[in-house]
């Protein structure tokens, strides 16, 4: 197996990223830098727990539909996904794929895919398992495979794409359809719009692990950055803002305190929210219509008997 690695976000640049989010008039933190270790970790547990539908969700219709969705994604393909994390979903699409060439996942978090992808290619021993340690949102440059590749094909599950703006979605889709080029194709995951007690559930679990994963970027930074953030200061939150159609979660400080970072120094209000991620849900034809701007066209979609998720095949066609 060969790895690859692409140019990742730098101390410097995390450090930069952090001081410029609790600079900012409404402080925020760029939910890139929750996927440490330890938080792809715990991003498992939360996958596990009763409350979170979205994976298990996504793993029915993957395993429902494999065979036609692999038939979109046609044979000999270069299989690309995007913040594969522990590949569950993947194994269900690699069995199904015909004679694939290689498989890329690529992640920021390197011991957790290094470790994933030596599974892999212990339960894959013909396929070509190249994993990229990289920030997929910044450009990074695909691997080759020891057998030749007809096409790439991008995977994106899990609606990781709903924890982008509108204008970082758009950015990224755009990266996508430069790397695919003409007649390429993106498998993608998106949660759909549905009650609001369901979704704010699924980000507020009774074992707590959401609200661990979310301190644990607060630990981080203190661990990484040498910041000194008191956790015990801060709590969790998760809403639904039903017009923006997207889960708000944030870390909101407990008392008035003084973070320092370096020569910096950041005041927290009580009652004031950090946020750290967007979750945005959608609808099949809202998004179709969104990535349209950027050259896609829907050609498959598939959803469970709720509609709760779906996972997409779309097409590069400008």
């Amino acid at each position: 197996m060969t790895t690859r690695t692409s140019p990742l976000s730098t101390k410097t640049t995390f450090y930069q990223d952090v001081v410029r989010g609790l600079a900012a008039r409404d402080k925020s933190l760029p939910c890139k830098y929750l996927y440490d270790e330890r938080g792809s970790q715990l991003f498992d547990r939360i996958c596990e727990t009763e409350e979170y539908y979205p994976t298990r969700t996504e793993l029915a219709i993957m395993q429902q539909h494999a065979d036609p969705i692999a038939d979109q994604l046609d044979e000999a393909v270069m299989l690309v996904e995007y913040g594969s994390g522990s590949s569950l979903k993947t194994r269900i699409l690699l069995d199904a794929l015909h004679q694939p060439a290689a498989y890329v996942p690529v992640d920021i978090s390197e011991e957790h895919l290094l470790k994933t992808a030596v599974e892999l290619q212990s339960v894959y021993p013909g396929l070509d398992v190249l994993p990229v340690v990289a920030d997929f949102t910044q450009p990074f440059q695909l691997p080759e495979s020891e057998r030749p590749a007809s096409h790439v094909a991008l995977y994106f599950p899990g609606s990781t794409i709903g924890n982008f703006t509108a204008q970082a979605a758009g950015r990224l889709l755009q990266r996508m359809a430069e790397l695919l080029g003409r007649g390429g194709g993106l498998l993608i995951g998106i949660d759909l719009q549905k009650e609001p007690a369901v979704i704010e559930a699924a980000y507020n679990d009774r074992q707590g692990i959401t609200a661990e994963f979310n301190m644990n970027l607060l630990q981080r930074i203190n661990s990484e950055l040498g910041a000194n953030f008191d956790v015990s200061q801060f709590t969790h939150r998760a809403v639904y803002n039903s017009q923006a159609a997207r889960v708000e979660i944030s870390l909101v400080s407990q008392s008035d305190q003084v973070v320092q970072l370096g020569e910096c120094e950041f005041h927290f209000e009580p009652g004031e929210e950090l946020l750290t991620e967007y979750s945005h849900k959608y609808t099949i034809a809202g998004f179709a219509e969104f990535a349209a701007k950027y050259g896609f066209a829907l050609h498959r979609a598939w959803t469970d008997p709720r509609e709760y998720f779906a996972v997409l095949h779309l097409v590069v066609e400008q």
